[in-house]
C-alpha cells in the first residue's frame, strides 16, 4: 500500500513537472493591448521554452505564429523629439509675384490706462490742537498694582 502511494506521488510530481516544458498559448488580458516577445507580437499564438519568475536560468523562447512589431508605433500624434517629419501639415502654394494684392486694412489701435481718483486736501493742524489725554499708568480698568501672577 505505501508502494502504491509513493508511485501515485511520484507520478503526479512528474507530470507536473513536465508540464512546465511545456507550451503555452498566449491569451491577452486585454483586447488590443499586445504581448510582445523579443520584438515579436505574441498574442494568440503558441510559445515554447523555459522562462518565468520561478527558473533559475534563462531559455529564449520560441513564438510560432507571431508577426514583427513595429520599432515606432504610429499614435497619430506628432511628436518633434522621434525625429520625424509629420505626416500632415499646411499645403503651401506659393502665389506669382505679379498676382493682385488685398487692399491694405484701416489703421488699428488700442492703449489702456491706469490712475487714480483724486483725493480731498487733508485738513490742515489747527493752531491749539486738543490736549493729549495720558492714560495711568499705575492700576487699569482691575487695579492692578503689578501684573498678575502666572497661571499653570
Amino acid at each position: 500500500m505505501r508502494f502504491a502511494t509513493a508511485f501515485a506521488i511520484l507520478i503526479g510530481s512528474a507530470s507536473a513537472a513536465l508540464a512546465a516544458e511545456g507550451f503555452e498559448i498566449v491569451i491577452p488580458q486585454r483586447p488590443g493591448v499586445p504581448v510582445v516577445i523579443n520584438g515579436i507580437d505574441a498574442s494568440y499564438a503558441v510559445v515554447e521554452g523555459q522562462y518565468g519568475l520561478g527558473k533559475g536560468h534563462h531559455i529564449q523562447p520560441r513564438v510560432y505564429g507571431g508577426r514583427p512589431v513595429e520599432p515606432e508605433l504610429y499614435v497619430g500624434h506628432y511628436y518633434p523629439t522621434l525625429g520625424a517629419k509629420p505626416g500632415y501639415g499646411r499645403m503651401e502654394i506659393e502665389p506669382p509675384p505679379d498676382r493682385k494684392l488685398p487692399k491694405p486694412a484701416e489703421s488699428f489701435s488700442r492703449s489702456w490706462g491706469a490712475q487714480s481718483m483724486m483725493q480731498p486736501a487733508e485738513p490742515e493742524v489747527p493752531m491749539y490742537p486738543p490736549a493729549v489725554i495720558v492714560a495711568p499708568r499705575d492700576g487699569g480698568p482691575r487695579n492692578y498694582v503689578s501684573p498678575p501672577p502666572a497661571y499653570r
